[in-house]
């Protein structure tokens, strides 16, 4: 799966056509949805005007909760000639079809990650922007947010010299506990490594560069799992992907990683990406979070320097805005469809490398992303 380019198409073509904030629909109105319309409804670089859902009457309480005016079914948004980015919140399982239904109908999509469950649906969707000449971005847009800038300033600001190793952990006991409806958290195209990975992933992806190759193993430890919150508590469900992944990633312009993904520790660890150079070592926040300081332990020092966050810290949604400041500039977005792209090669490539018990070259690529001006901010109106 070689792809040297960005899977956005040319954005440039139609977003120079228009003026002023870019209308936004959304597909899916579950639990995930509050965290974007809470920003999106107060961005005033986009306009929220639809919510579609396969339960139109879900669809339309959120958009009575959040001031939406349009609200119904998938093919009434998509009809809607004054939205341009459709914000597509569905399950995983569905990402492909939703998308491809977006863009033929000639919009540009912001999706959840991950961007596919396996690199042929992957390859359709990016070829199908491509020649639709839109652009599809995937979350995380966490790496926008002024924790992650901040740490990544830090790093390519060379005050840990080269990077040469890196550390990731989540380890938790798994979401079943708190999720109501946690089946396809554990379905294929999830579990803590499709599911969680994306943050780690692109965050060492910004830090490093892209990834060469890959090994890694597996386990599953409970072949069944139960909810234990929501009006299906006590409900068993079954567990049909491995709920640990431990990788170790190398780059390729040198350096490499050690991530583990569990959802079978008791001891919960999560949130932690450690990165060390040749002159220092530096503690991101939370890549799943837009805030957070940062810790610089320069070599030889005997007390960790604390680096505070700089930039927004509003959260999902910012990559949205993003987006639509570069459809009316014209330009390349900061999360662009080759970097969700690469992300998920590499997810897929360390299950491959866990189920074969060897090593698995990433075939595609992607540079980091430029660093946000320190001042940019997400809720400032650019396009009125």
């Amino acid at each position: 799966m070689t792809d040297t380019t960005a899977a956005t198409g040319t954005p440039a073509v139609d977003g120079a056509r228009r003026t002023g904030p870019v209308g936004v629909g959304v597909i899916g109105a579950g639990v995930i949805s509050d965290q974007y319309l809470s920003n999106l409804t107060v961005f005033p670089d986009v306009e929220v005007r639809f919510i579609a859902d396969i339960d139109v009457p879900r669809a339309a309480a959120q958009a009575e909760k959040w001031g939406v005016a349009g609200s119904g079914s998938v093919e009434q948004l998509l009809a809607d000639d004054d939205i341009e980015i459709v914000v597509n919140l569905t399950i995983p399982a569905a990402h492909v079809e939703v998308a491809l239904q977006v863009l033929a109908a000639g919009k540009h999509v912001w999706g959840e990650k991950p961007y596919a469950l396996d690199r042929a649906s992957a390859a359709v969707l990016r070829d199908a922007a491509r020649a639709a000449g839109k652009t599809v971005s995937v979350a995380p847009d966490t790496f926008l947010g002024a924790g992650l800038q901040t740490a990544l300033r830090v790093v390519r600001e060379g005050r840990i010299g080269t990077p040469l190793n890196g550390l990731t952990l989540f380890q938790s006991p798994g979401p079943e506990s708190w999720h109501p409806s946690p089946e396809f958290l554990f379905a294929h195209g999830a579990g803590p490594l499709f599911d969680i990975g994306p943050y780690y992933i692109t965050t060492l992806v910004q830090a490093f560069g892209p990834v060469a190759k890959v090994t890694a193993t597996a386990s599953r430890a409970r072949a069944t799992r139960t909810i234990g919150s929501g009006p299906k508590a006590g409900t068993e469900f079954p567990v049909e992907v491995p709920t640990n992944h431990s990788a170790l990633i190398q780059f390729e312009h040198g350096g490499s990683a050690q991530s583990v993904f569990s959802f079978e520790s008791d001891r919960g660890r999560t949130g932690f990406v450690e990165i060390a150079g040749e002159t220092g070592t530096v503690v991101f926040p939370d890549p799943n979070n837009f805030d957070g300081d940062t810790e610089l332990y320069a070599h030889g020092a005997e007390e960790p320097e604390t680096v505070p966050a700089v930039g927004s810290t509003y959260s999902r949604g910012t990559g949205v805005v993003d987006l639509a400041r570069s459809l009316r500039a014209g330009e390349e977005n900061r999360v662009p469809g080759a970097l969700a792209f690469h992300v998920l090669d590499v997810m897929v490539s360390i299950a491959e490398a866990a189920e074969r018990g060897e090593t698995v070259l990433v075939e595609s690529t992607v540079e980091p992303s430029p660093t946000l001006p320190e001042g940019w901010d997400p809720a400032a109106s650019t396009l009125s």
